[in-house]
C-alpha cells in the first residue's frame, strides 16, 4: 500500500470554494501520478475546526471521486496551525514513485514532498561524494541521478550503430537520434533506451569502453549536460561530480562541495585495495590523487569547482554517517 499525500486551503468557508479547492486537489494528484481508478482503495480527508459549510468527502463523491471508500475526519485545534486547511492521503496500490501535491496556502506545510528538490554534491576524487549522494537520495526517497549510466547508454547507441565511440563526428550526427530516458522505479534508476530497458546491458566491459571514449567529446558532454537539466527540472534528484552545482545545475538550491585532506583520500583508497587483496604503495597512491586534484581543477573540459554559494563539508575527520547528517541538517534549516 502507497500513500499520496496531499493538502490545500481556501480563503472562506463557503461549499462554493470547497468543492473547487477539493476538485483541484484530486485532479493534480491524480495528474501528477498517472493514477487509474482500480490503483485507489480509499481516501482520507481531515479538516481543521473552522471549516463548517461543506464536507470535503462529499465534495469528493459529487465531482466524480466516488469509484472508493470515502473517509473524513476533524482535527484536533492546534495553535497557530494553518487555517482552513483540507488534508487529503490517498490509499494507492501502485509501485510508482509518487508525487505529493500541496496547493495555495498548504504549500508551506511540506516543501520537501512537495517541491522539486535538487541537490548537487561536487567535490574531488575520494571525498566520499558518491557514496554521499546514493545514501541522501535514499533517506529522502528521490532519485540519484547516475550520470555516468547516461554516458554508457549513449556508447551502447554508437556501438549498436556501427559507430565508433572515439569518432567525432559520427557521434554528433546520432546525437539527434538519441532517444535516452532516466526513470525512478522502486528506489532505483532505470535507463531506457530507444524504448527498452539498457540497465544492465550498459554495465558490459564493451560498453565501459564505449562510454569512456565517448564521453570525450564536448558535443556529447553538452547533449547530457541538457538532459541532465531537463530530468531536474521534472523530479527531485540527487548529482555528484565536479561542476554540478557550478554549471549543470547552477540554479540548485542545495548545493555542497564535499572535500577531504588529500592523504585522507588517499588513505581511504589504500584500505579500499589492500581489502580486495591488492598491493599498493600509499605514497605513490597519495602522489597520485593530489596529481589527479591538479587535473580535475585545471582542465579546460568540465573542470572540477566549487560553486560561489556551495557549502563546503570538509569529511577528513567526519564519518559518512557524520556528513550525511551534517548535509540534512542544512537542507531541512532551508525547507
Amino acid at each position: 500500500m502507497t500513500i499520496i499525500r496531499g493538502a490545500t486551503t481556501i480563503k472562506n468557508d463557503c461549499k462554493e470554494e470547497i468543492s473547487v479547492a477539493v476538485k483541484e486537489l484530486l485532479d493534480e494528484v491524480f495528474s501528477a501520478n498517472g493514477l487509474r481508478k482500480e490503483e485507489v482503495k480509499g481516501f482520507l480527508f481531515s479538516l481543521t475546526t473552522d471549516i463548517h459549510s461543506y464536507h470535503p468527502a462529499k465534495a469528493a463523491r459529487e465531482c466524480g471521486y466516488d469509484f472508493a471508500p470515502l473517509f473524513a475526519a476533524i482535527e484536533p485545534e492546534i495553535q497557530g496551525g494553518l487555517p482552513l486547511c483540507i488534508r487529503l492521503m490517498l490509499f494507492t496500490e501502485t509501485d510508482k514513485a509518487v508525487r505529493h501535491v500541496y496547493q495555495k496556502g498548504a504549500k508551506v506545510l511540506r516543501k520537501d514532498i512537495s517541491e522539486i528538490l535538487n541537490i548537487a554534491l561536487d567535490g574531488p576524487a575520494g571525498s566520499g561524494k558518491s557514496t554521499i549522494a546514493k545514501i541522501i537520495a535514499k533517506d529522502y526517497n528521490i532519485l540519484y541521478l547516475d550520470t555516468g549510466a547516461m554516458y554508457r547508454a549513449c556508447g551502447l547507441k554508437a556501438l549498436r550503430q556501427g559507430i565508433s565511440p572515439k569518432d567525432g563526428k559520427a557521434v554528433e550526427a546520432m546525437l539527434p537520434s538519441l532517444n535516452l530516458k532516466v526513470e525512478y522505479r522502486d528506489g532505483k534508476q532505470r535507463t531506457i533506451l530507444d524504448g527498452e530497458d539498457v540497465s544492465s546491458t550498459i554495465r558490459e566491459n564493451a560498453v565501459s569502453m564505449a562510454a569512456s571514449d565517448i564521453s570525450a567529446h564536448a558535443c556529447v558532454r553538452e547533449k547530457m549536460v541538457e538532459m541532465q537539466r531537463e530530468i531536474a527540472r521534472g523530479m527531485s534528484c540527487v548529482l555528484d561530480g565536479r561542476d554540478i552545482g557550478s554549471v549543470v545545475l547552477p540554479d540548485a538550491k542545495y548545493k555542497f562541495f564535499i572535500t577531504a585532506d588529500s592523504r585522507v583520500r588517499a588513505q581511504r583508497r589504500f584500505e579500499e585495495l589492500s581489502a580486495r587483496g591488492e598491493k599498493v604503495d600509499f605514497e605513490k597512491l597519495h602522489a597520485e590523487i593530489v596529481a589527479r586534484d591538479k587535473q580535475d581543477s585545471e582542465r579546460e573540459f568540465a573542470p572540477l569547482i566549487c560553486a560561489k554559494d556551495a557549502v563546503v563539508v570538509d569529511t577528513s575527520s567526519l564519518s559518512v554517517e557524520e556528513v550525511v547528517a551534517k548535509i540534512k541538517r542544512r537542507i531541512q534549516a532551508e525547507i
